[in-house]
């Protein structure tokens, strides 16, 4: 059984999140590290912090906690500029398309979490096979790990009777303002890829 949590305290957020896929064709656990360490850098760079987890697949999930009054439509605009900031930092390496096929092998920093949208919570099993687990790592770690560490077999020993997820998580923040700001600017990328489809669909029916 997995459980995938609502990310909200009542009607607020409490995070923002950046799920980092790597490209289907990779099996590494690499490039998500890669992907998370640019992301790390764009926290950094906006004055934020943030914990990291393992999706319990091939994949890592970013948590920011934001604090309590801060706004749904901000917190998704906050997330779009973040991942458009960690794309421009290795864009060879990463890339806020949402349309699968424009990825290019690149890691997927996936910025539509806020609103309604749930991630798998730390601890969770997940239904694949070694049943594998989402588990918090420190960053200075986690280059070093790969989601096969973390099981249903091994997880309850690996937490020594803590929490490491609440250990690593900073305390809630404020998003800035120019972080927001530029947010508002970035399309939405569910409603851009839409839109996006139908145009492609429109051009291969006129071929």
């Amino acid at each position: 059984m997995e459980y995938h949590p609502a990310l909200f305290a009542g009607d607020r957020p409490t995070h923002m999140i950046l799920d980092l896929d790597p490209p289907d064709q990779d099996d590494s656990f690499a490039p998500a590290v890669q992907g998370a360490l640019l992301v790390r850098q764009a926290l950094s760079d906006a004055g934020l912090s943030g914990a990291v987890k393992t999706s319990g697949a091939k994949g890592v999930h970013v948590f920011v906690p934001v604090a309590g009054d801060t706004a749904v439509d901000d917190l998704a605009a906050a997330t779009r500029a973040l991942a458009a900031r960690a794309e421009r930092l290795d864009p060879a390496l990463a890339t806020t398309a949402f349309i699968r096929e424009d990825r290019e092998g690149k890691v997927f920093l996936d910025s539509t979490r806020a609103g309604g949208a749930t991630v798998v919570a730390a601890y969770s099993p997940r239904i694949r096979p070694g049943v594998p687990v989402s588990f918090p790592v420190p960053w200075d770690e986690l280059d070093r790990v790969t989601p096969a560490d973390f099981t249903v077999h091994t997880a309850a020993g690996l937490l020594k009777g803590g929490d490491p997820w609440a250990e690593l998580m900073p305390e809630p923040q404020r998003l800035p303002a120019d972080l927001v700001e530029e947010g508002h600017t970035i399309p939405v990328a569910r409603v851009q890829a839409m839109h996006e489809g139908k145009r492609r669909a429109r051009a291969r029916r006129g071929e």
